[in-house]
């Protein structure tokens, strides 16, 4: 049995308690009559898969297309180095990446919208984020996150508090943001404690507010089924989807997922991918131009957990984003898109164990514990079991490896932002994580 490191990335507790600290009653907005540049006209979506550094993204390629073959991601034109430091740390966290991304500011490791606890200003001198700068200047947002609406990697670009685990205030600031689309988990976040949910769980707000009654008289259209985005259309003026209790995955190691009977990930929730290509459809039939913020949470707490079957199943959902909205850019003239993570978690590395050959997969060897310097060692069904196999090379042959695990919580690593569309070219080929808000601004606004 695996011991789990929990890391920064981690809100969900044992147990499923969520919320641990009292609520902020901080809220800050831009002042009215702030100063915004024009915008462009193009779009962008900017796909965050958290954690997923350049180790995780070979390994998935190498077990789902063969080590000759093609991701998603693989095909997306421009690339730059990602540098992912922040002013305290070398150690990149989720709140704090995401904070950068969304201000342009070296902050503290521990922010979420602030640098610390103080108040943050815009490497561009807006009071708010990149996103609440555009939704000023007229632009139509949103953002879709795979995990419960309070993570940072999306959250950070429409709340600002002291600290991560204010999930109710955070979800609190998202309904106030008046976003145009919001998808995610997180149902327990938006409900008075003790309703029961859609979802079948009873919110967890202390507050006695119904965020869900206030999304609604917001004119919000809240929706909580994968099947419910084939229902959206271009009438609906704003979208809260809920399409889980907490996250729409359970990310904890595959010998606890096995003890408890629970799959990776919801079998009733939509992938990202499905969130992805609604959401675009939705907002490609509106009248403007828009910035969509999408986060694959999966890749950070599957890795954070040193699942390594999580692991994979995690990046294969990224990488079906990538591809829906690769799919978007195509037929379309304006719209931009952006993959970068701000760290990579777990530092997964592929341990070669040379080619399958003549043996049968059910016959393999199961893999030792760890490898000689003591780094666990995962094959299919976790540590110690049979090692994975590869799709076919391109002469037809499958490679037997492992995956090791250098650490279970976020580090600098080897991270890559990826670019495609007709704005892609202002990617630089190295990108400080303060250039991808100067890169979103440079798509969006006409400066």
């Amino acid at each position: 049995m695996k011991t789990i490191l929990l890391s920064c990335a981690s809100i969900f507790l044992i147990g499923g308690s969520l919320l641990a600290d009292p609520e902020s009653k901080r809220d800050k907005k831009p002042e009215e009559g702030t100063s915004v540049p024009a915008l462009s006209g193009q779009s962008l979506v900017f796909i965050h898969p958290d954690g997923a550094g350049l180790a995780g993204w070979n390994i998935f390629r190498i077990h789902d297309h063969g080590p000759d073959g093609f991701s998603n991601w693989d095909r997306l034109p421009r690339i730059a180095v990602y540098r992912s430091h922040m002013r305290d740390n070398l150690d990149a966290s989720s709140h704090g990446g995401g904070t950068i991304h969304a201000y342009g500011v070296k902050v503290l490791k521990d922010s979420y919208g602030m640098n610390g606890k103080e108040p943050l200003v815009s490497a561009s001198g807006f009071p708010g984020s990149v996103m609440q700068e555009a939704q000023a200047a007229g632009m139509r947002i949103g953002i879709v996150n795979s995990g419960h609406l309070a993570e940072p990697g999306t959250g950070c670009m429409l709340a600002s508090v002291e600290s991560r685990g204010l999930t109710r205030e955070i979800a609190a600031q998202l309904v106030a943001s008046r976003a145009d689309l919001i998808f995610g988990g997180g149902e327990v976040l938006f409900l008075p404690k003790g309703k029961k949910g859609v979802h079948g769980k009873p919110g967890l707000r202390e507050d006695g507010r119904n965020l869900v009654e206030e999304a609604k008289k917001a004119g919000y259209r809240v929706i909580y089924r994968k099947s419910d985005l084939a229902k959206i259309s271009a009438k609906d003026e704003k979208l809260l989807g809920l399409f889980a209790a907490e996250d729409t995955y359970h990310a904890t190691t595959e010998e606890e997922l096995e003890f408890a009977g629970l799959p990776s990930y919801l079998a009733s929730a939509p992938t990202v991918g499905e969130m992805t290509d609604a959401a675009l459809s939705w907002f490609r039939q509106r009248d403007r131009s828009f910035f969509l913020m999408i986060e694959e949470e999966g890749t950070d707490n599957f890795s954070n957990a040193t699942n390594a079957p999580g692991m994979l199943e995690a990046f294969r959902r990224a990488d079906a984003a990538i591809g829906a909205a690769r799919r978007h850019v195509a037929e379309t003239g304006d719209l931009t898109l952006l993959v970068a993570a701000d760290s990579e978690a777990g530092c997964p590395e592929l341990v070669s164990l040379g080619m399958l050959g003549d043996r049968p997969k059910g016959k393999l060897r199961r893999l030792p514990g760890s490898t000689p310097t003591g780094s666990p060692l995962d094959g299919v069904n976790g540590t110690g079991s049979q090692p994975f196999v590869s799709a076919p090379d391109r002469i037809g042959q499958r490679h037997v490896f492992g995956i090791a695990w250098g650490e279970a919580s976020d580090h600098p690593g080897s991270v890559l932002a990826r670019a495609e569309g007709p704005r892609a070219d202002l990617l630089p080929a190295n990108l400080d994580n303060t250039g991808v808000f100067r890169f979103i601004r440079a798509v969006v606004f006409a400066e």
